[in-house]
């Protein structure tokens, strides 16, 4: 294993320990659970890269995509929801208020 395994292994911890510690704001969540995604997609590329497998190459592309409105979703909606609520803070959205 080289170190870019590692130093990604290190990426995907991080941004795990991030979401299970700051969980108050929204958008630090979704920020944390884009750097999850992020160091998949690299981890992705390079594996397929290492095994020298060219058909796998191509899917942290079509990911990257998807995880790109996935963004775009997630930041409506904190839009959205500090519009309604006034902030955005990850208690608001135990309540079952339309």
């Amino acid at each position: 294993m080289s170190t870019a395994f590692y130093a990604l292994a290190a990426a995907f911890t991080l941004g795990v320990s991030g979401l299970a510690l700051h969980r108050t704001h929204l958008i630090s969540a979704l920020l944390c659970l884009e750097g999850m995604m992020l160091s998949l997609f690299i981890t992705m590329g390079l594996w397929a890269l290492q095994l020298f497998v060219g058909a796998y190459t191509i899917a942290p592309m079509f990911l990257l995509a998807i995880g790109g409105c996935e963004a775009a979703v997630g930041l409506s909606l904190v839009t959205a929801m500090a519009r309604t609520h006034k902030n955005e803070k990850t208690d608001n959205l135990t309540s079952l208020k339309c």
